[in-house]
C-alpha cells in the first residue's frame, strides 16, 4: 500500500517542482547560458595553429562518416527536454525526501509537523547537493576551461557525501560528539581542496569577449543559486503537502499495526 502511494506522491511532486524549476531556469539561467554559447562558438571558429589542424585532419581520417552527436535545437525542443530532465531530477529528490521523512517519523513520531520536517530535509538537501559542492567548484558557463572532469566529479561526490552525512548525524544522532563529527565532515572536502585549473579559465578569447564572459560568470553564480533555492523551497512545500495528504496516514497505520509509538 505504501509503495504505490510513494511513487504517485513523488510523481506529483516532480510534476510541480520540475515545472517550477524549468520556469526559473528560463528566467534566470538560460539567458546567461545562451549568451555564453555565442562566445563559445566564436572561440571555436578562431583560426587554429597548423599543428592543431594536422591533428584534427588525422582524427577526421579515422572518424570519417561518424554522425554528429545529437543535441536538442534551441527553442521548444530544448525547453521540452530540459523540463523532462528536471522532472526526473525532482522525482529522484522527492523519493529521497520522503524516505528521510519516513525514517524520522519511525524514530521520532510526530515530534515535528510535516511542513517543518520537510523544510529541514529540503534545507539539508540544498546544503548537501548545491551549497557545499558549489563553494569549492562554482558553476561554469559554456566555453570555460576547467580542471579534469574526473577530478571534479570525485571532489563533488566527496563534498555531497560529507555534507549529507553531517546532516544525518546532526538530525538523527543523539550523542554530544555528533556536532564535532559533523563539523569535521563538513570541513573534510575543503581540507583536501577542490581541483582547479592552473591558469586563466577564459584564455583564448579576445579582451572584449573575456570581459563579457567574466561578467556572465558572476551572473551565472547567482542565477544558479536562485535556481537551487527555488528548487528546494518548492520541494519542501510540495513534499510537506503530499506527505501529510497521502503518505502520513498510511505510515501512522503501519506504525500502529507494528506496535510502534507515533505520538
Amino acid at each position: 500500500m505504501i509503495f504505490p502511494r510513494l511513487i504517485l506522491s513523488s510523481l506529483a511532486v516532480a510534476l510541480l517542482v520540475g515545472t517550477v524549476q524549468t520556469g526559473v531556469q528560463r528566467w534566470q539561467a538560460a539567458p546567461i547560458i545562451l549568451a555564453a554559447e555565442v562566445f563559445e562558438e566564436q572561440k571555436a571558429e578562431a583560426p587554429a595553429p597548423a599543428q592543431a589542424i594536422a591533428i584534427h585532419e588525422h582524427e577526421h581520417d579515422h572518424e570519417h562518416g561518424t554522425a554528429k552527436e545529437w543535441e536538442p535545437a534551441n527553442g521548444a525542443e530544448r525547453i521540452g527536454w530540459t523540463w523532462v530532465a528536471n522532472m526526473l531530477h525532482a522525482f529522484s529528490m522527492a523519493l529521497l525526501v520522503f524516505a528521510v521523512m519516513g525514517v524520522w517519523r519511525s524514530q521520532r513520531g510526530t515530534a515535528l509537523a510535516a511542513l517543518p520536517l520537510a523544510g529541514l530535509v529540503a534545507a539539508a538537501g540544498w546544503l548537501s547537493f548545491h551549497l557545499w559542492p558549489t563553494l569549492g567548484l562554482p558553476a561554469e558557463v559554456p566555453g570555460m576551461e576547467a580542471a579534469p572532469l574526473h577530478a571534479r566529479q570525485l571532489w563533488s561526490v566527496l563534498a555531497v557525501a560529507s555534507a549529507a552525512t553531517a546532516c544525518a548525524l546532526a538530525g538523527f544522532g543523539n550523542k554530544p560528539w555528533r556536532w564535532l563529527a559533523a563539523a569535521l565532515l563538513l570541513a573534510l572536502p575543503f581540507a583536501i581542496g577542490a581541483p582547479h585549473l592552473h591558469g586563466d579559465a577564459l584564455a583564448g578569447y579576445s579582451p572584449e569577449a573575456h570581459a563579457a564572459l567574466a561578467q556572465l560568470v558572476q551572473q551565472f553564480f547567482w542565477a544558479t543559486t536562485w535556481v537551487a533555492l527555488s528548487f528546494w523551497l518548492a520541494m519542501g512545500l510540495a513534499c510537506a503537502w503530499a506527505f501529510q495528504r497521502w503518505l502520513q496516514p498510511v505510515l501512522v497505520q503501519g506504525f500502529k499495526d507494528a506496535g510502534l509509538e507515533t505520538a
